[in-house]
């Protein structure tokens, strides 16, 4: 498998990352966890608007990841989003998250693949074009 194809569907995992969280854990709300920590975050009468929001700002992500369009923007905007999200919930909702403040790991693993992909992997393909 060359290098662009890898490059391609490690593209295609994050962006279905975002679309998952954001259409079926969130639109769908197939995880009530999700809306629970926005509850407990923003206040309950704001839950489901908040959280409806959040999922559609997810799938756009996951479009925007897609599109190709910008991508080092892209990756910096994920970045910035998931960090703030995890310190958030870090910090108000350890109890909420699925393995607690170990959420925290993954999100740091996701921010480093994110940050691979989006300049150190597109460098080198761009270079190899």
């Amino acid at each position: 498998m060359t290098s662009r194809k890898r490059y391609q569907g490690l593209t295609y995992a994050i962006a279905a990352v975002w679309l998952i969280n954001g259409l079926f854990c969130k639109l769908f709300n197939l995880v009530p966890r999700h809306r629970q920590i926005v509850a407990e975050i923003l206040g309950t009468p704001y839950a489901a608007i908040c959280t409806a929001a959040i999922g559609c700002a997810e799938v756009l992500m996951a479009l925007w990841i897609l599109s190709g369009i910008k991508p080092r923007w892209n990756a910096l905007t994920q970045i910035i989003v998931v960090a703030a999200m995890n310190i958030l919930e870090f910090v108000r909702v350890p109890h909420l998250l699925l393995w607690g403040r170990f959420n925290s790991l993954f999100a740091l693993l996701f921010i480093g693949i994110v940050y691979c992909h989006g300049f150190v992997w597109l460098q080198k393909i761009r270079q190899t074009s």
